[in-house]
């Protein structure tokens, strides 16, 4: 059965909700949209009390799953957008709070208890002061007979502050909760300077139509006209491949789309696996081209051993299977990301959401596309279901493209308190604010965290479990990882693609290193613009650093080989063998003369001394054989005379004077 709306009942249900959303949404969840103000009172007037019941109690917060819902939000009072045109400016004032309080001694301690509406102990009032503090009670709360009672109010209060934390929202103060509750101030007001400078480059010339996504978060917010339309959880990059911040705007729709596979996820998930048969290829229905653009090849006769990532291309057929499901939404991206679907739908129910390769993906596309098309080209919830049930290839352009903001906050204002998310990257207090985080525990050249414009990807090997944390092969997330010591980052940024071009105070950071290619300024179409970059500029410095290290490595490879030395070494060692080899033949001979008689052995032992020539060395076996085996016409050898002598010949003695004894010797 196809998820979401993929199906008959998918796409019924889905009309009901575009239709009906905003009631189901609130009846089901009202207890989690009421945000409450300092302001507001204690109890609230005798009106509020009979239009607001009090906040239901749920169970504590499960580890591990999702803490935060997928949601319309139109119609709900005190729902405060992430991001507004004034935020660093609100941003600022509330520094000045949090940093006051830091210098006063900080938050109060709150005991673990029991926090339970109308409990009444020692905690209950350091927990009213706490929140007090903080702005989400007002003073009464820590005067008199309700300084030690959990009132309705301290209720409310601890649900908008476990909103405001990314917990979940049920008023009771879990453990989660306690350890939000007693983070220090001093650590609250580092975590807020590290983003007024994120809040002034993301909130400006934002327009009236804009969606966020926030990563520290893993969740999308659409906004119109300065209220939230809605917010949907997503699954954003884990810590090895990062997602990027990309400042732009939408720019068309795929729906069924194809999915073309990134160079590196081909290089890291697809050909490893390919090594050990193709039947991959037929599980996930795609088909393999030689380049981008080329013709289709058989998989079965390439040697997937040997392949080069860059010489294929992957293409997955839509369908079930697809990596982006129903939909993709494209965007202008110098780093190859965007928004999409996706199959593995019971990933959105975890609690920390990095699984991804550095793409976003969406919970409840359908909602999301729906507010993006805003009803162009009559395109509506039916028409989208439609789609998803019928896999028709359709690609939409456009013509009213809201704004797009991939930012990384990990705190931001919410109405006179501010909202926090735990930094999943570990980039607070690096000074980054755009560009391309790298993966843990790595820095550039320069030592810094991140870079401004993609690092050209170079071939390395990947350990298998990050391979495997791909959703498509494998279906398991990637395990959390312990940032290592800093050392030298080694390309490993997930798009081949270059980098967006930045506001004029974050472009002016980046370091002259040589992985970030920033030795030229990108060029900018107009002041303050986001998305546009410079191409040729960096091919050409991409090229130029290519040509050195070529230049490099070649330098390196003539001081290592040394060829004269080696030559010289092994015809000194041949040398060497023959003269061993002509001696030891030597020996035998003169072995074989003494024995017939030693005053013949004497003189030519003596005078093969006298005369070792180099040029004889040269035949050794020759010269050997002639000293053992002379020719036939010289009958006086010492073999001839050793045998007739034996005989008793009368010419023995005749025979001896008639060898010349020099002769072996000469031949030496």
């Amino acid at each position: 059965m196809r998820f979401g709306f993929g199906s008959k009942l998918g796409a019924t249900l889905l009309a009901a909700t575009c239709l009906f959303g905003p009631l189901v949404i609130w009846t089901s969840s009202q207890s989690q949209a009421q945000f409450i103000d300092a302001d507001d009172g204690l109890y609230g007037s005798k009106k509020n009390k009979v239009q607001r019941k009090a906040t239901p109690l749920k169970a504590p917060t499960i580890a591990g799953k999702a803490t935060t819902d997928t949601e319309i939000l139109v119609d709900q009072k005190r729902v405060y957008p992430v991001l507004t045109l004034n935020s660093a400016e609100a941003m600022r004032t509330l520094a000045a709070k949090y940093s006051d309080i830091a210098a006063n001694g900080g938050f109060p301690k709150v005991p673990k208890g029991t926090y339970k509406k109308g409990a009444n102990n020692k905690g209950v009032v350091a927990l009213n002061q706490r929140l007090f503090m903080e702005g989400y009670v007002r003073r009464e709360a820590t005067e008199g007979e309700f300084a030690s009672i959990v009132t309705s109010a301290t209720v409310d209060a601890v649900t908008r502050f476990q909103r405001n934390m990314g917990l979940a929202a049920t008023g009771l103060v879990d453990g989660p909760t306690l350890a939000a509750l007693n983070v220090p101030a001093e650590e609250r007001v580092r975590t807020i300077n590290a983003n007024i400078p994120r809040l002034e480059i993301y909130s400006a010339d934002l327009s009236d139509r804009y969606l966020v996504v926030n990563v520290p978060s893993q969740q999308i917010e659409t906004v119109s006209n300065g209220k939230v339309f809605s917010r949907h959880n997503a699954i954003v990059g884990r810590p090895e491949r990062p997602t990027p911040v990309v400042m732009t705007s939408l720019s068309d729709v795929n729906f069924n789309p194809y999915w073309n596979a990134p160079v590196s996820i081909v290089e890291n998930d697809i050909i490893p696996k390919l090594r050990s048969g193709t039947r991959l290829l037929t599980d996930m229905d795609m088909r393999v081209f030689q380049g981008f653009g080329g013709p289709e090849i058989d998989p079965k006769k390439v040697n997937w051993s040997r392949a080069v990532p860059d010489d294929y291309h992957f293409r997955q057929e839509p369908g079930p299977k697809n990596a982006m499901a129903t939909a993709k939404i494209n965007f202008q991206s110098p780093f190859g990301i965007y928004l999409h679907d996706t199959p593995e739908q019971h990933l959105f129910k975890s609690g920390q959401r990095l699984y991804s390769s550095g793409c976003v993906r969406v919970e409840k596309v359908e909602l999301l596309l729906e507010w993006i098309l805003n009803g162009q080209e009559g395109i509506d919830s039916s028409q989208i279901a439609a789609l998803a049930e019928t896999l028709e290839r359709r690609d939409v352009k456009l013509e009213a493209p809201p704004q797009l903001r991939v930012a990384y906050l990990t705190a931001w204002p919410a109405g006179n308190v501010v909202a926090f998310r735990p930094d999943v990257y570990d980039l607070d207090g690096t000074g980054f604010t755009v560009g391309q985080p790298l993966p843990a525990g790595e820095v550039s050249d320069a030592g810094e965290r991140f870079v401004l414009k993609p690092v050209p990807r170079v071939a390395a090997a990947v350990e298998a479990d990050e391979a495997e944390g791909f959703g498509l092969f494998g279906s398991r997330p990637a395990k959390p990882r312990v940032a290592k010591p800093r050392r030298v980052a080694v390309n490993t940024d997930d798009e081949d693609t270059p980098a967006p071009v930045v506001a004029k105070k974050a472009a002016a950071k980046a370091p002259p290193a040589k992985k970030l290619a920033a030795n030229k300024k990108p060029s900018v179409k107009k002041p303050g613009a986001f998305g546009f970059f410079d191409w040729a500029a960096y091919r050409k410095d991409i090229n130029k650093r290519a040509k050195k290290q070529q230049e490099a490595t070649d330098s390196k490879v003539k001081k290592v080989v040394k060829p004269k030395k080696v030559a010289t070494a092994a015809v000194e060692k041949k040398v060497s063998a023959d003269k061993k080899v002509v001696k030891k033949l030597d020996d035998k001979a003169t072995k074989k003369v003494a024995a017939a008689d030693p005053k013949i052995a004497k003189k030519p032992a003596t005078d093969a001394k006298k005369k070792p020539t180099a040029p004889e060395v040269k035949k050794p076996e020759v010269t050997a054989k002639k000293k053992v085996e002379p020719a036939a016409s010289k009958p006086a050898t010492p073999k001839k005379v050793a045998e007739a002598c034996k005989q008793g010949a009368k010419d023995c003695k005749s025979l001896v004077k008639k060898p010349d004894v020099k002769k072996p010797a000469a031949a030496n």
